[in-house]
């Protein structure tokens, strides 16, 4: 019972809440729909930590496609075998993991020891960044000290399965009993990362700015050349 309930009622529970979450903020909150910028009050620890952890997610997000949506049999038909497979896995999610926890200590440090950062943060800041460290803090554990140390878990027979048959609405659910408890606990707290997706900064990741090249620029006059009419 407790595996139908892990993963199949609480993926569709937080995927639903994350969906109609979303649409209820574009349909009714689209001010709220942005990631508020504090580069007016603090520069220098947002341009380290917000380029490291930007990047280091894109290559995790793409490490995780390649992981978890493609199937193992693609590889084999590609020629990858499943030990230069794995060397790539720890080395490229390895590096991307550590980019995005470093980005998040970064940026978490910032916003707790700047004041003018800190009055300005609220609640679910703080919930998505710390949320966002654990989930990358675990992954980048299984990546380079399980895989290495323990087992080199091949997560593309059980983890990537589940999860695709979870979108044609047949979760094979008893693929998730035998899975090592750490991966475990990791996808269950990404999945409620994924529902607070829309109460949180994290909702402008869905936002596209096609409009942005054909925007009228913005114009600025410097205050050192203003002169006040006499």
């Amino acid at each position: 019972m407790a595996d139908i309930f892990w993963w199949v009622i609480f993926p569709y529970i937080t995927l639903a809440i994350m969906i109609v979450g979303l649409l209820y903020q574009f349909a009714f909150r689209q001010m709220t729909w942005t990631a508020p910028s504090t580069e007016i009050f603090e520069k220098k620890w947002l341009r380290i930590g917000s380029r490291m952890f930007h990047w280091g997610i894109i290559f995790a997000f793409g490490g995780h496609v390649m992981g978890v949506l493609i199937p193992r049999g693609v590889y084999e038909a590609l020629g990858v075998s499943d030990e230069l497979y794995h060397l790539f896995a720890i080395i490229g999610g390895g590096i991307a993991g550590l980019m995005v926890v470093a980005g998040l200590i970064f940026l978490l440090i910032r916003r707790i020891t700047n004041n003018r950062v800190r009055m300005h943060a609220n609640f679910g800041d703080y919930f998505a960044v710390i949320m966002l460290l654990i989930i990358a803090g675990m992954g980048t554990y299984m990546t380079l000290i399980y895989n290495t140390t323990v087992t080199s878990y091949e997560y593309r027979t059980t983890i990537g399965p589940w999860f695709r048959s979870l979108f044609i609405f047949q979760p094979e659910y008893q693929l998730m009993s035998d899975v090592p408890l750490l991966f475990q606990i990791h996808i269950i707290v990404a999945f409620l990362l994924f529902a607070s997706i829309p109460f949180t900064m994290l909702v402008h990741m869905f936002s596209f700015p096609a409009r942005y090249p054909a925007r009228a620029p913005l114009q600025y006059r410097s205050r050192s050349r203003y002169k006040k009419r006499t």
